[in-house]
């Protein structure tokens, strides 16, 4: 009777603990998430579920964000972010500047015969591709700062963000000549829409996934380019991008 009473006692616990970290997540996500606890915390190896991830049989995926764009139409879990509008100058948003540039990009994509897709600032939840690139503008009361940053994720379960970034950055860096800012920041490398542990609307894991500043909107030198010609700008991380998906195999 003892051991049944045990027993019992032990799988109430579990109950227990799965019922109140259901209820942390909801109060995280503001709604449920569109996994299961036992899914994220699974008994054995809480990562089970993206190591053991395999790759859909498609073709090559890419997707583009034009930072900020729609920024109002943001889910309620990240409504602390809606009306961050981002930087500005040369009497453009920098939504404007960023949906141009990814616009862009992905024509130059897709006339390569790679499947491009443009994102708004909500990101499906727990949206896949083979690339990611969040497109960006810096902005700064120092007018004479200038040049482009890029960041992978804080925690990347892809193995590919990081030579992605490097491809990128190389040819971003030819195509401007523009030079790499080294001030990469904490918000960049823990940019929301790579923080799958914690929001619905967030990659997932396995989506090589970089953060990209093309320039300063506040500096009138790097307007030139990423307003004014924003064909390089478009260039120079297509040509980054494709580098990277032929490194990988995903195309000839």
């Amino acid at each position: 009777m003892k051991k049944i009473l045990v027993v019992l006692t032990a799988i109430l616990s579990i109950f227990t603990v799965s019922f109140v970290v259901k209820a942390i997540l909801v109060k995280l996500h503001g709604s449920a998430p569109p996994y299961q606890v036992e899914d994220l915390y699974p008994p054995s190896n809480p990562f089970d579920w993206i190591e053991n991830w395999e790759r859909p049989n498609v073709p090559a995926k890419v997707a583009l964000q034009a930072g900020h764009w729609k920024n109002n139409e943001l889910p309620s879990e990240l409504e602390r972010l809606i009306g961050r509008t981002g930087s500005s100058g040369g009497g453009k948003s920098e939504w404007e500047v960023n949906l141009d540039i990814a616009g862009k990009t992905a024509q130059i994509l897709e006339s390569e015969g790679i499947d491009t897709e443009i994102l708004p600032a909500t990101i499906p939840p727990r949206y896949w591709a083979d690339v990611f690139v969040a497109i960006h503008a810096d902005g700064s009361l120092d007018m004479t700062k200038r040049g482009f940053k890029a960041a992978t994720p804080r925690r990347d379960y892809s193995d590919g963000a990081e030579k992605l970034m490097s491809f990128i950055e190389d040819s971003y860096a030819d195509q401007t000549g523009f030079e790499k800012d080294p001030n990469v920041t904490r918000n960049m490398r823990g940019y929301y829409a790579f923080a799958w542990w914690r929001y619905n609307h967030a990659l997932h894991p396995r989506t090589a996934s970089v953060i990209l500043e093309t320039g300063f909107l506040s500096n009138a030198q790097d307007r030139k380019i990423i307003v004014d010609n924003a064909e390089l700008a478009a260039y120079g991380i297509a040509e980054g991008i494709i580098d990277y998906l032929q490194s990988q195999n995903l195309i000839q």
